[in-house]
Formats: C-alpha cells, structure tokens, sequence
C-alpha cells in the first residue's frame, strides 16, 4: 500500500468532543458524539487497565494523582492554559474511583515585571523577553565544568576549536533528565522458610514516565520475575525475565503512574525476584536514592559463602579527577544480627587484597539502622592500579563481634545494561565542517578491563590516515591519543574490529564518566574530518539488536547528496509480529539556540523504499528533540517490509534546513514477512485477531465494546447499522468510516447488490482484446488495509487506520495477478488563477465556487443523505462556518469549523515559518510574529498617520 504524506489525523474533533463533555460533567467517561464519521468511544463498559483506579480522559488512561494540559489533537493542539487532574474519590462501596476536574489557569498567571512581556510558543503565561537574566542563568549552569570556565582564555584555545560535542545542549535539557537510584537485594530472614544466599545489586535510571532497570545477580538461579512492590505491599508492576544464561537482567518499567513516581522519589518501593526452578528463593530490597551513583565507575557485589545467610552489600567506587585516590561507600544488608543491634554502633573492619594479601585496611563503626559506609584510600600505587583495571581487586567487609560475619567480592568496571556508543560527525571535528561523512562505533567493556570496538565509516572526504581514541585536549594542536585503532582499520570496507586489552583505571574511569572521544583523520583534514564522543546510550527495552553495528546515517546517503554537518546511526529489527523497532542517534544537529527556552524540533525520522523506478514512498517515524529517537511501527506496508528483507530500504532524518533529507542509510533487515504478500495473516496476528478468548478481550484495556461485542485493538469490520462503513479499534476508541467510492471512467456502470460502490461493467471475453485468465484469481484480491477481499478490476481509495479513507490514493485489483496495485490520484488541470482547497481531506484543488458554472437540478438532486452537521450541542446547515467554543477556553477563534454535507470538518489558521530569533504572539492573534519586525513595522506606521488620508 502507499504511504501517503498528506494524510490527515481523524482523531481531532474526537478529543474536542471528548474535552468539552469530561469538563463540563467532570466526568472522564463521558460519551462522545455519535455521529458516524467521528470517533466512537467505547459503549459503556467498566474501564479495565489491568486492575488500577484511575480516569479516562480523551481516549487516554491517566492514574490517580495525575495533571496534564489536554491535547485536542489537530488542528487545535495541546491546551497549556487547561490543566486538568485526576482526584480521587470513593464510591458508595468504598471502592477507589477517578474523577476529571479541568481549570483554566491562565488567572494564576505571575504579573511580569517588564513593560512589554512576550507570550512564547508552547506557553500560558506571558513571561519579559530574554535578556541579561536568562543568560546568567545559562551560564551558571556551567559554573561547574572546569573547561568551560577555561575556554574564554584565548591563549590556551584558538578561537576556531570546536566545544559543541563535550556538552551539548542534551546534557541539560530537562526533557532527558534523568533522576537514578540503587537497590541491594538478599535474602528475607523473617520468614519461617530458609533464606538465600542470593545477592543482587539493582540500579534504576526515571525519565519522563518510565523507570529502566539493570541488575546482575549472584550466587542465586535465574529469577523468573522481577516485581515492583508500592508503600501498602502490593504488586505494582511485574516483569517477567526473558531466559537466557547471563547474570544481568534489563527490563523497563513504562508509564510509571505519577503516584507511584512520587512514592519511588520518597524511597517507598521495593524490588524483590524470585526463582522458578529448584528450591525457591526470594530476594528483595528497598529502592533508595544515593549521591555516589552519579560518579560511581566501578562497583562490587559482596556476597557470603555461608549457606541461607541472607546477608549482601554492595560497594560503589570511583577515582579522584587528578589523583589516584579511590573513593568508595559501601551499602550493607544483613550483616548486622538481631542480637547486636542493643549496641548504638558495631565495629567493622574493611580490606582491599589482591588474591590472599592485603593492600589496605580500615577499622570503622557503623549504626544498627545505618550500615552505610564510606571512605577513600589514597594513592593508590601503579600495582593497585593495574589490578584495579583487571578486575582483580576484592574488597572484604567484616563484623569485628564475637561471632564475626564478613562478605567480599570482585571490583569491576561497572555493569549496566546501557550501550556504549559513538557518532562520528563532521560537526564536532575539533575544526568544524560539513563533508556530510560520519562514523558509527560502539563498544564493550569486559569485566578484566578489555574493550571491544567496532568501528564503521562512510562518506569521508578523502583517505583515512588515522583512527585514534583520545582525551578532551586543552588545546586544538595538542591532541591526547590513548589508543591508535588504525592498524585495525579496513580501508575497503571502512571498518575496524578488535579489543583494546590495556586500559588502565583511569581510562575505565573516563570512558564510564563519558570522558573519551573517538577521531577520524583523513589526508585533507589531518587533525580530524570526523569526531565523536564515547557515551553510555541508556537501555531503552525495545528489541533493537544494539550488538550488532549499526545503520550509519550520512548525508552522503541523500538523493541528491547533502553536505551537512550531521551524522547518525540507527539500529532497526523486526520481530515475530513483524512490527519494525528502531532506535536512531544523531550528532551534529545541535544548536546554541537549544540552551535557551526556545528548544527547536532537531529533526523528523523517517522509513521508506529505495525503488529507482518509482517515487520513494516514505512513512514518518517520529519527530524529535535532542540527539535521539525510537519507538515502534506497528502497522507496515507488506511492500516496505520487503524492501526491509531485500536491503532496498532507508531511513532518513530530515531537518528544517533540509527538508528532503539531512542524512540517511540503507537498512536490512531479513524478515519472513513475506507471506502477508498473498493475503495471509501471520500466526501472531491470526492469534489476536481469532483465537483470542473473550474472557481475555474484555481485560485487555485497549479492547473496544461495540454493537455489543469486544473488538482487539488495531482490528477491522463492518458494523451492523450500514455495511457501507468501516470501523476500526484504536486504543478504546472507535473510528467508523464511510466508504468513499472513487470516480469511474468506463461508460458502462453497475451497482452490485452486496457492494457500496458501482463497479464498471467487465467486458465479455468475445469484446475483450486479449482475454484475461479470471480462473486464476476468481476470488480477486485481499487488500490488507481493509482486511477485505476486492473483485478483479475493481478500484477503491485504501483504507488506512486511524485515518480512514484517503483519498489522495486509488487502488486496483489486478484480475489476472490477484495484485492490488495502488498509485497516487492524478489531479485534474485548472483554468482558474487561485484554486483552493474545499477541504483538508481533499486531495485535490478545485476552482473557487464562483469559477464554476452552477449545478443543474439533477446533479443537486444527487446529493441525497445528510446536510447538516452536529457539533457539540449545536446543527448546522451544509457550507456554515464557524469557531468552535471549548469549555474553559472559550471561542476558538484561530480555528474555524464547516459543515461539508453532514461532515464537520476544522482546520486552524497556517502561519508562516519564522526564521527569526525573537519569537513573540501578541493578544488576540493567531500566528506568532518576529518582535524585530514588529517594531520595523510600527515605525513607518507612525509617519503617515501625519497626512490625511491613505491612497489605495
């Protein structure tokens, strides 16, 4: 099928509708409108979302406790001056229920203390244009970065360095904060069974709404599960462990509720895992916050030989920035006994050895009901040091007590579930340039301090002289090479693969703490064409293969070849269900803007086919701030998967400098796909869409209830009231569609009794030319949008959820192939000078009414069904026009709605591209407008008003 670029969202009016009925009813299960060509909600049905208490709000589930600004969809987008919340309430019966309360909060708005305050995109309240205070602001964030502070000196940097890759503006935009925590996991001694001797250490990384996990384990089985507990004991998310034979378990915790984000940021969680095989053991442990976790680069997970002890630690290291010292603190569990806590403080003693000999010891006390410790040992010698960078170094923590206890293990570099990663840019060369090459690299870091890489380059300018791994240098001539990976480099294939097996601490150190950078020099630009900095890519769950190289991005790549700056990698799979995962890094597209609160769109990701004898056909992934995007396609053209199978397809990431394509990299991706080519369903989706049990649907929250029956999400059917429209399931939502019939151009038509469209009449085989062999395909074509079959020779618009019927489109059910093939509408030519468009979901343009000659009386006679139009509460008659009211908001006056027989259909005023700094949106107005040329035009404005009149 044809991935078209002027699809338009159906959802919009589906959210106004549902905003204005959950405001004015503080209901978040109120009705939407029922008219046909909107979006349905499901019929009443207790929401189900696997048990929890919360409110329905726009088609969306949010949990108790939670605020948003609601999003309308387009045309009207997210209300910021609306904030609503879910409170909670109980019923009659005691039980836990949500309630919607919405309020406008533009009247809380602070009153700025400048004379001409300006209102930015994406804002509520007006704020006093940036100026002296937003860039001291900008500046105090990095007071704490010594080279920053260094760099205005201009005779230790030359004027044309280039810093932008040492801190980008990711490194401090609030949208990829992170907040991480640390959990150590042992056995439970209050319990009447036998504990474990099991030791886990798990760390936690919250952005945005969801929580990552990775932890390693020891001396216990494979857990089967790994289960969040809340503040009352009660399961609050399960995840079950894939099989394998590895000590690390990665998994994602996502849509954390705001009240369980709330009782994590308060230390009220707790983790526990479980064994399924064998005796089965459990252990858990309570979810903290730590301030070492953000400089920790080595770790330790300190067990005991005892049997069923139930005791555990862990120790978080890291070294001096200048010296050799090693700091380190340690988190025990267990290791107190019951009898001990009548004493305040029990004496401990730690030890560094090497093998059987120690190194170091400290003697210390720690509380009963605080048994965190930490300390530093200082100048650590060249042997300590190399054996710190094996891996050879066990740190010992033992009870100084009558009975005396003690737990040990191994330091390591430490072990996450992240991926550590390079993009190699022309744009972050110490001498910034655009070549439109770049480099892809990632690497692994083994428990004895080997590094394996993997290096990929394309596009450079010339030959590769030299391909190092270095410091942050002080100075553009004075570069600080650690590791020459050149012998290692391939010049006809671009690559380089090997291990770096001397690493000394302080390299580990710096590599974990992002401190390395990776160079490629070449015969024109011998100091460096490309450049990267090696960083930890945070695990995201999705089941892209990030152990394998990755797609390199390029502007090399684009047709025709773009000369940027840029540069990306992507790592794309495809699964069992054939839903496409991806996950793409970009470096190169930062701006100095971004540190501002201006933030700019850095790009849109694409997916498309490279067919030479065709238009690419491309579908948007998704757009993107910051350096990364990824996510998951569900619903794939059988043709794009294909293309995907046979290495014939690409993706892009395009920007508003590059609107066509900023760089881009061909993707494949061996599949078995294949088969859905002749209409069948593969067994994944056979499963979903047959043999799922009802019992199983009605659970699901994303099921729909209608015409009294569950339908699966993503499913399609015709519903009983007009077998000429087709409804889909959307999340809980329901969108049913009228059939559009295409313009036939045979002379002949007939309207078959079981069809919603005439069909041209098919030529007897005496009148046919060259006689078609029908009996190959007398069924005709199975076309998977509609999931429906099409007789041969018949044409129609394609469906494609969730935005119904495109028109821009025309399919065709080839007889003799059973293939349907589908082009793009040709748009007949105009006579008229201004022809415009009746409609956003019109594919063509069309001559304005005065142009065209009136209708006759039959053809007006034709235009049977419905004229008028419901919206909200109100009718309208066919062509009205009007701005729709919301509540709390008020007239919408950028917005204007018509009535397109019985159709209503909006759209919101266009604004032309600002390419100005100085973005402001005066009261009253729909589009924002450049404050300079704001003021260029009052000023002649002022000169005329001395004469009398204005001439036109």
């Amino acid at each position: 099928m044809l991935p078209l670029s002027s699809i338009q969202t159906r959802g919009a009016l589906s959210s106004l509708m549902c905003v204005m009925s959950c405001a004015l009813l503080h209901s978040g299960l109120a009705s939407r409108l029922k008219s046909p060509i909107l979006p349905i909600q499901s019929e009443r049905e207790p929401l189900t979302s696997k048990g929890m208490s919360g409110c329905s709000f726009g088609g969306r589930f949010y949990s108790l406790e939670d605020t948003w600004h609601p999003d309308l969809g387009e045309p009207f987008g997210v209300m910021h001056c609306v904030k609503c919340y879910c409170e909670t309430q109980r019923g009659r019966k005691g039980k836990v229920l949500g309630k919607v309360s919405c309020k406008n909060v533009k009247r809380d708005c602070p009153e700025p203390s400048c004379d001409a305050p300006v209102l930015l995109p994406g804002q509520c309240c007006k704020t006093c244009p940036k100026g002296d205070a937003d860039r001291k602001q900008v500046e105090a964030m990095f007071d704490g970065f010594e080279y920053f502070q260094e760099k205005e000196k201009e005779d230790d940097l030359h004027k044309t360095y280039n810093d932008r890759s040492y801190l980008s503006s990711e490194d401090i935009s609030p949208g990829e904060s992170r907040t991480d925590f640390v959990a150590v996991l042992t056995g439970v001694t209050d319990s009447w069974l036998p504990s474990s001797s099991g030791v886990a250490r798990a760390r936690f990384s919250l952005t945005r709404t969801s929580l990552t996990f990775s932890i390693t384990y020891q001396r216990i089985g494979r857990p089967s599960r790994v289960v969040f507990l809340d503040s009352d004991g009660n399961t609050a998310f399960e995840y079950k462990t894939p099989k394998g034979d590895s000590d690390m378990i990665c998994g994602v915790w996502k849509n954390l509720p705001q009240s369980h984000v709330r009782q994590l940021q308060a230390e009220q969680l707790r983790v526990t895992m479980t064994t399924a095989t064998g005796r089965r053991e459990v252990i858990e442990g309570k979810i903290i916050k730590h301030r070492a976790l953000f400089a920790e680069t080595f770790s330790s997970t300190l067990t005991s030989e005892e049997e069923h002890s139930g005791m555990g630690g862990i120790a978080m290291l890291t070294l001096s920035d200048t010296e050799n010292n090693l700091h380190f603190v340690l988190i025990l569990q267990g290791l107190i006994q019951h009898r001990e806590r009548d004493s305040p403080l029990v004496p401990i003693q730690v030890r560094l050895q090497y093998r059987q000999h120690v190194l170091r010891e400290i003697h210390a006390n720690v509380t009963v009901y605080d048994t965190d410790f930490a300390e530093v040992l200082t100048d650590l010698n060249s042997r300590e040091l190399f054996w710190l960078s094996r891996g050879q170094l066990v740190i010992t923590v033992e009870t100084e007590v009558q009975d005396p206890r003690h737990i040990s293990g191994f330091i390591t570099g430490r072990k996450s579930c992240d991926t550590i990663q390079s993009v190699m840019s022309s744009g972050d060369a110490l001498t910034p340039g655009t070549t439109g090459g770049v480099g892809s690299a990632f690497f692994h870091l083994h428990d004895n301090g080997t590094l394996d890489y993997q290096v990929q380059l394309v596009g450079v300018s010339s030959e590769v002289m030299g391909l190092t791994i270095e410091l942050k240098p002080r100075r553009r001539s004075k570069r600080s090479v650690l590791y020459d990976l050149t012998p290692e480099f391939d010049r006809p294939s671009g690559r380089a693969a090997g291990s770096w097996s001397r690493l000394e601490a302080r390299h580990i150190h710096m590599l974990l703490q992002n401190e390395l950078f990776i160079n490629v020099a070449t015969a024109h630009s011998q100091e460096g064409e490309l450049r990267g900095q090696i960083r930890g890519l945070l695990y995201s769950g999705l089941e892209a293969p990030r152990h394998e190289i990755p797609v390199p991005l390029a502007g090399q790549f684009v047709a025709p070849p773009v000369l940027t700056s840029a540069g990306g990698h992507a790592w794309v799979s495809v699964d069992e269900r054939c839903h496409l995962h991806y996950e793409i890094v970009v470096a190169g597209l930062s701006k100095a803007d971004d540190l501002t609160v201006n933030a700019h769109l850095h790009g849109l990701a694409e997916i498309g086919e490279l067919d030479e004898r065709s238009t690419n056909h491309k579908r948007l992934l998704t757009g993107f701030y910051g350096s990364q995007a990824q996510g998951v396609l569900k619903d794939i053209s059988v043709e794009l998967l294909r293309h995907l199978d046979r290495g014939t397809a690409f993706i892009q990431v395009s920007t508003k400098v590059n609107t066509r394509g900023e760089i881009r990299g061909r993707v494949h991706v061996p599949n078995n796909c294949e088969f859905r080519t002749k209409g069948e369903v593969e067994l994944a989706e056979f499963d979903d869409l047959f043999v799922r049990d009802p019992e199983e649907l009605k659970k699901d929250p994303h099921t729909c209830f209608f015409e009294t029956q569950h339908h699966a999400h993503g499913s399609l059917w015709t519903p009983n009231y007009n077998h000429c429209f087709t409804c889909s399931c959307q999340k809980r939502t329901v969108i049913c569609d009228p059939v559009i019939c295409p313009v036939l151009t045979c002379s002949r038509t007939i309207q078959p009794d079981d069809k919603c469209c005439p069909m041209c009449e098919r030529k007897t085989p005496k009148e046919m030319k060259t006689p078609e062999r029908l009996d190959e395909h007398p069924e005709g074509c199975y076309f998977e949008g509609d999931q429906k079959m099409h007789a041969p020779g018949s044409t129609w618009h394609p469906f494609v959820p969730p935005f119904g019927y495109i028109k821009c489109a025309l399919c065709t059910c080839k007889g003799a192939t059973g293939e349907v093939h589908c082009e793009k509408v040709t748009c007949p030519a105009l006579t008229c000078s201004r022809p415009v468009r009746r409609s956003p979901s019109d594919c063509c343009k069309e001559c304005p009414e005065e142009d065209n000659p009136p209708l006759e009386h039959a053809d007006m006679m034709q235009a049977d069904g419905t004229s008028h139009c419901k919206f909200g509460k109100n009718f309208y008659q066919n062509s009205d026009n009007w701005h729709p009211r919301v509540p709390l908001m008020g007239e919408m006056k950028c917005i204007t709605c018509w009535c397109d027989h019985g159709v209503t259909k909006c759209q919101r005023k266009q604004c032309p591209v600002l390419t100005c700094s100085n973005i402001t949106r005066r009261e009253g107005m729909c589009c924002p407008e450049c404050q300079d040329s704001k003021e260029e035009e009052e000023e002649p404005m002022k000169v005329p008003e001395k004469k009398n009149s204005w001439r036109h």
